[in-house]
């Protein structure tokens, strides 16, 4: 018992930083915008949880991320980003043959046995080798493609940037993912640990541009978000040959700089 009661004793200090983090949020976002984009009125609200989120990453994940890069090789880092990317595109397998996107549904399910079968499940991409186009898509997208609107643009604790429309299907995308089915709970657990930091490791270079860059962090983050979210609505492959070399390096960001 008091072994147990040790070892809770950081996470209860470390929820009690989130409680207070998290209400100084809600109070400083009673604060109104004067004029909020149409696509963001909530965005008194959607700042001060971008601040709340930005602290928690400052005091949490940022550091965990930094560790985990300068401790692994690349090429396991390399191997963990495939393995998650593989166990999406099953999800988003069932999405596009939701949405009856007949070509990318049977891409996707040529990435996922690929993958699964000849990358040593998934830790290879060898489907992005030959050529085979992903097409990522959840059910929040498969929502928006039997009619129903995006909504305004939400910022969620923890989880950063989404919209109404998005909120209201991560239940489902949850349940959609295959690691929720891992037994037993400690692995699964894990899993989503070793998913959390490989994320905010792959976002060390765009925060560190952001954070260098001479513009409103939280405006563009939106608008970049909802762009995003627009292409992948449309089906854009993320993968595919492109045609027109002037782009071919376009959104690629520099190496991240010493800190």
């Amino acid at each position: 018992m008091t072994t147990m009661t040790k070892l809770s004793q950081p996470a209860a200090r470390a929820a009690a930083w989130l409680a207070f983090l998290l209400g100084a949020a809600l109070l400083t976002g009673c604060a109104t915008v004067a004029n909020p984009d149409p696509r963001d009125p909530l965005e008194s609200y959607n700042r001060s949880m971008t601040n709340f989120n930005e602290q928690v990453d400052a005091m949490v994940l940022k550091p965990v991320a930094i560790a985990y890069k300068e401790a692994t090789p690349a090429p396991v880092r390399t191997g963990v980003s495939n393995f998650f990317a593989n166990v999406g595109d099953v999800w988003s397998f069932v999405n596009n043959v939701l949405q009856l996107r007949a070509e990318a549904a049977a891409s996707t399910f040529m990435r996922v046995n690929v993958n699964t079968f000849m990358g040593l499940g998934g830790v290879l991409d060898i489907a992005s080798e030959l050529g085979i186009d992903r097409y990522k898509q959840d059910f929040g997208l498969t929502l928006g493609y039997w009619g129903m609107g995006t909504g305004p643009y939400l910022v969620l604790p923890i989880l950063g940037p989404s919209t109404v429309r998005d909120t209201l299907a991560l239940p489902v995308d949850w349940k959609g993912n295959a690691v929720s089915y891992v037994d037993p709970v400690s692995a699964r657990n894990a899993l989503y640990a070793l998913r959390a930091v490989d994320v905010r490791a792959n976002l060390l270079r765009a925060g560190s541009v952001l954070d260098s860059a001479a513009l409103d962090k939280y405006s563009f983050t939106r608008d970049v978000f909802l762009q995003v979210r627009s292409q992948q609505q449309a089906g854009t492959a993320q993968n595919g040959d492109d045609k027109d070399e002037r782009n071919a390096n376009d959104g690629v960001l520099p190496e991240e700089p010493p800190r």
